[in-house]
């Protein structure tokens, strides 16, 4: 049975820009970007194991960071905090900021999920490059992308470019306003910012077999990159 979330329902357009307003209040300062989808646009490009028992017109944000986060975000939060555990410092962070969402919003069901959280299974709970994609934040790139696939048969990874940042960003999970629909949300096409063959069969080359050198990143000229110290 969907799980159409608590009394959701389609909610005035003024309503569901004051949530992306009270959204963008807490995560711009952080260095962080959101953009709205529904869920039925993230269901229509994932594979049935991973999409979600949602109504279609189902409310969410794909939250990504920019180089910018380090310094406004992961900084101060290390400085403030003890790092006592085994969980990531950089995953412990997102988790903090992300749960300021649940406070500010006390009267929505919202569920919060992280781009490094796994199901029992061992399997992503969550794609989020598709995500990225489906919202208009960044364009993702996979062999579908290309009019000849020179790979044959060898795997081949997917990958998000940002229009500004390039590869110098990453998607750090979704919000899903499970209480709130938005059938009237017009759908933002991600800038396809790779538009040459070769440079996309380069780009999927990279990050495939390359991705640790970094150089996929910088696929287009970007606006800014993290730091080397970061």
């Amino acid at each position: 049975m969907a799980d159409f979330g608590i009394g959701a329902m389609a909610v005035s357009s003024s309503r569901l820009q004051e949530i992306t307003t009270k959204l963008n209040s807490l995560f711009t300062p952080l260095g962080m970007e959101v953009h709205p989808f529904k869920i039925r646009w993230y269901n229509e490009h994932v594979s049935t194991a991973y999409q979600f028992d949602l109504h279609p017109d189902t409310r969410a944000y794909v939250v990504i960071s920019t180089p910018d986060m380090f310094e406004k975000a992961l900084l101060p939060f290390i400085c403030s905090n003890d790092h006592i555990g085994s969980m990531d410092v950089l995953d412990r962070c997102m988790q903090f900021y992300f749960g300021l969402v649940k406070k500010e919003f006390p009267d929505e069901d919202v569920e919060i999920i992280h781009d490094f959280e796994m199901t029992p299974m061992r399997r992503a709970k969550v794609l989020v490059q598709p995500a990225c994609h489906v919202a208009g934040a960044a364009y993702y790139y996979t062999r579908k992308d290309l009019n000849s696939d020179p790979f044959e048969d060898k795997n081949i990874f997917g990958v998000c470019i940002h229009p500004k940042y390039g590869g110098w960003f990453a998607i750090r999970g979704i919000i899903i306003f499970k209480s709130v629909l938005c059938p009237n949300l017009q759908q933002t096409e991600p800038v396809d910012c790779v538009p040459q063959q070769e440079d996309r069969v380069k780009l999927l080359d990279l990050f495939t077999n390359h991705w640790k050198d970094w150089r996929y990143r910088d696929i287009i000229p970007v606006k800014k990159r993290i730091a080397s110290t970061a």
